[in-house]
């Protein structure tokens, strides 16, 4: 169990963590900061999935630097992003912050490019995430975040950015996934 695995298990474990905290929304207070009224759960909860999301990147990052990439992280590591996200979208659907129509697209996304992974799998083929999906990825942790915050600083100029950021979100979802399918369409073709 090297680092970027344990920072991979670490992503999972907090994800209970992060719904913990949403669904019983302890009332911790609020704070008025910046144009928002931000809940102090909400603020928590918010910091917990950017632990979380910072594992994303690092536990990456330090497999590739030091060529510790390994089965599980191949696997495990692709799975815990989509967990995670797929935890925080449908929390963001119960607060009523965003349209549970947006967020099944982006789940629909989710597994079935899972799916096309898993047949490229049992064809000995990793599919690595293209720089579409990459940012598609990026731009929903931040969405999320923002929603979470419930969009302080910008709220003081009247600028919806966590609105924003989830429509980008879903365009680069939809432009991400047709863009894989259309690049393994030999795959696709191949396993029917």
């Amino acid at each position: 169990m090297n680092l970027p695995n344990q920072l991979t298990v670490l992503r999972v474990l907090l994800i209970p963590v992060f719904v913990a905290v949403l669904a019983i929304n302890p009332d911790w207070g609020q704070w008025d900061v910046l144009g928002a009224v931000l809940p102090v759960s909400h603020f928590v909860a918010a910091m917990i999935f950017s632990v979380a999301a910072i594992t994303d990147w690092l536990d990456g990052y330090i497999a590739r630097k030091n060529k510790l990439v390994t089965n599980f992280g191949k696997f495990m590591d692709p799975l815990a992003d989509k967990m995670l996200v797929a935890a925080a979208l449908v929390y963001l659907v119960e607060l009523d912050f965003v349209a549970a129509w947006v967020v099944v697209i982006i789940l629909c996304r989710e597994f079935a490019v899972t799916g096309l992974r898993l047949v490229a799998s049992d064809e000995g083929i990793v599919l690595a995430a293209g720089n579409s999906g990459k940012a598609k990825t990026w731009v929903q942790l931040t969405s999320i975040i923002a929603f979470l915050l419930h969009d302080i600083g910008f709220a003081l100029l009247n600028i919806p950015f966590a609105e924003i950021t989830m429509w980008l979100a879903l365009v680069l979802t939809i432009y991400s996934g047709v863009e894989y399918f259309s690049k393994n369409i030999k795959l696709i073709t191949k396993s029917m």
